[in-house]
């Protein structure tokens, strides 16, 4: 039976070409030599399990700095071609790979991220800016989504049918079990580079599918990190291709007919990708513009409501889709709300990601900060009153606060992706409801609330995938469902709902001639 190699850290470059089945002048060239500012100097792709170096033609900045902080080959289309047919190619192998196995391979990765795990956060603060302390958290939820799905690997259970429903079918027993879908397609984007990632990933090889990632260009090293530890294990050859490359070469991710299924994470572009994917299963997570109702009675202390507030709205610059973007706030509670919110969010510093004190870091570069900056001005023109905020520099973008925003502006419409909230007052809690569903997208909203009757009928009308009482929107274990409706996207993420995408029912019918 197939086993993970075993992985011994002294062994470094050499080593991991040893285990990726490269020489060693590829497996040096894929470590990148001397390391600068925490990265690298260039990582390679991986092509078919194996590090290429082929150039270092993508430059990777550091969000806060504006340096290049490294540099990573970037693929052309020859190269993803040559990576989906490896992909097709792999599906007997990866279907025929135990489930023990891809359990080993996945527990590998757990051990490895952990060993790894401050290199991994550096990584997430110098390419997507994010907040060192936060990076750090980034880094827990990788570990958790592999150890989920290694778990899972050996868990994808079946059924048995009882077919015999009348006279006709007596003697007749039905078994169903679930088997890979085939090679997949991923797109993930650039403000969890290691998480939306590890999404994917992790569910494809419990559920035996091959597939081909293509990272954000502006954060593409930890997917890349993640490969490298994958190249350490005995996947079957073909089984992963993690491919930097442009947009107009990763549509044959999105065409390709050998490509079973295509999982998308990003922006309303998502709903295009779909029309272009012919025949294949497409799963899609487009973002959102998650509401949190703060009842009469919240059930929590206000501070803690306020504090949990201030972190679901402004943690990694608002650089979320279930980032807190309008609070809805009971007349009752709203004056003392307004004012605990208020001077929290003026306390919120700003600066440096790797500074430890940092809560808002970069916004990914400056046309971002820009846009939302404009989305401010445009609502207070509109008769918006900014209780908390500041200029811009360049890419930093201090946190805002907002209250009376117009129904009708981008600020309160749109998915904003920034550093921004909205503050509103109801008296109903229906109204309430209404509100909070005034929105193209439909994610996850929150509600804090001490009534059970107003808990259940949230859940009942709230037309998001996801309902959060007692807590904000942003709320979210790699374990549960993830997803939305409406503009939010098609299909859930979460471990296991991914696998029963990657995976499909294969029915066996048995007869008894007696």
């Amino acid at each position: 039976m197939t086993r993970r190699l075993a992985y011994c850290p002294a062994q470094g470059a050499k080593g991991a070409a040893d285990h990726a089945g490269a020489t060693e002048e590829e497996g040096a060239r894929a470590a990148g030599g001397a390391r600068r500012d925490g990265l690298d100097r260039s990582y390679p792709y991986y092509l078919a399990n194996r590090p290429v170096a082929a150039n270092t033609d993508l430059e990777v900045r550091d969000k806060y700095s504006g340096r290049i902080a490294t540099r990573v080959a970037l693929a052309d289309g020859a190269t993803v071609r040559k990576a989906l047919v490896a992909a097709h190619r792999a599906r007997p192998a990866m279907a025929a790979f135990p489930p023990d196995a891809r359990r080993d391979v996945l527990e590998h990765c757990v051990r490895r991220f952990g060993e790894r795990a401050e290199e991994l956060a550096l990584a997430l603060c110098i390419e997507a800016g994010k907040p060192i302390r936060d990076a750090r958290g980034e880094v827990t939820r990788l570990i958790d989504t592999f150890r989920i799905a290694a778990g899972e690997a050996t868990r994808i259970q079946g059924e048995v049918l009882e077919l015999q429903v009348s006279e006709r079918a007596r003697g007749y027993r039905g078994m169903v079990k679930r088997v890979p879908i085939g090679a997949c397609s991923f797109i993930t984007p650039f403000n969890f580079p290691l998480n939306l990632v590890a999404h994917k990933v992790a569910p494809a090889i419990a559920a035996g599918c091959p597939f081909v990632l293509k990272p954000a260009a502006k954060t593409p090293v930890g997917a890349l990190i993640i490969a490298g530890v994958l190249a350490e294990t005995d996947l079957p050859k073909g089984a992963f291709s993690v491919l930097p490359c442009s947009n107009e070469d990763a549509a044959q991710l999105v065409e390709d007919e050998r490509i079973a299924l295509l999982s998308f994470t990003g922006g309303l572009v998502g709903w295009e990708l779909k029309t272009r994917a012919g025949k294949k299963k497409v799963t899609l997570e487009l973002g959102g513009n998650a509401a949190c109702i703060v009842d009469a009675d919240p059930g929590a202390d206000l501070d803690h409501v306020v504090e949990r507030l201030v972190s679901g709205a402004y943690y990694q610059s608002g650089q979320s889709c279930i980032s807190v973007q309008r609070i809805i706030a009971h007349a009752d509670v709203y004056p003392a709300l307004r004012r605990k919110l208020k001077a929290a969010v003026a306390k919120l510093r700003m600066g440096d990601p790797r500074d430890e004190r940092t809560f808002i870091g970069p916004m990914i570069d400056e046309a971002a900060a820009k846009r939302v900056e404009k989305w401010i001005r445009d609502a207070r023109k509109g008769g918006a009153k900014l209780l908390v905020g500041g200029d811009r520099e360049g890419n930093m973008l201090p946190a805002a606060l907002l209250e009376n925003v117009p129904r009708d502006a981008d600020l309160y419409r749109r998915e904003v992706f920034g550093p921004v909230a909205c503050l509103e007052a109801f008296d109903d809690f229906d109204d309430a409801l209404a509100r909070a569903n005034d929105s193209d997208f439909g994610l996850q909203a929150g509600v804090f609330t001490a009534s059970l009757a107003h808990a259940m009928r949230a859940w009942d009308r709230l037309e998001v995938g996801g309902v959060v009482i007692g807590d904000v929107p942003s709320f979210r274990v790699d374990s549960m469902p993830y997803g939305g409706v409406r503009d939010s996207g098609l299909g859930r993420e979460g471990v296991k709902s991914a696998i029963g995408d990657m995976t499909e029912p294969r029915l066996m019918v048995i007869r008894d001639p007696s």
